[in-house]
């Protein structure tokens, strides 16, 4: 399994503060797949930069964003993701958003999204590390069984 990890990030990637949620992704999938590629890009929330960070990242299975889902005048993650992707999986993003809100009612405005592009899921998550874990731990079934359908395997 390969899975790219993307940080958007004004600040993380200017290096005002050191990327934490990123790296909080890989370590529970690596956790669950220890065989896993994972690597780890931090971007600052710049449509251009996005995408960029996408098409370099289309060979991975899954791609999993951190940040950028919000209300923020620069969150446009989710745009940029429905604008990469070929088609849409609202199941992931309805079922993050349900788990996030039995943590905080805040998760309703969470505006992540989730598809497909060739081989490739792409996944939104928050920006928070408390965030991320719930959203980790949330996918880690799907993951598997995605990977093996998109190679061409049954249901």
């Amino acid at each position: 399994m390969k899975v790219k990890v993307i940080t958007i990030s004004d600040r993380a990637s200017r290096g005002v503060y050191a990327d934490e949620s990123g790296p909080e992704i890989a370590r529970i999938i690596r956790e669950a797949y220890p065989d896993a590629e994972i690597s780890i890009t931090v971007v600052p929330d710049e449509r251009t930069r996005i995408l960029a960070a996408f098409e370099d990242s289309a060979d991975a299975g899954f791609i999993i964003t951190t940040g950028g889902t919000g209300i923020g005048p620069r969150d446009i993650t989710p745009e940029a993701t429905r604008e990469w992707c070929r088609m849409e999986l609202p199941g992931i993003a309805e079922t993050l958003r349900a788990e996030s809100y039995r943590e905080t009612p805040q998760a309703m405005l969470s505006r992540g999204t989730a598809g497909l592009k060739g081989n490739t899921i792409v996944i939104n998550f928050p920006g928070s590390v408390k965030a991320v874990r719930l959203c980790a731990k949330t996918v880690l079934p799907i993951l598997g069984h995605a990977g093996e359908m998109l190679s061409g395997g049954g249901h």
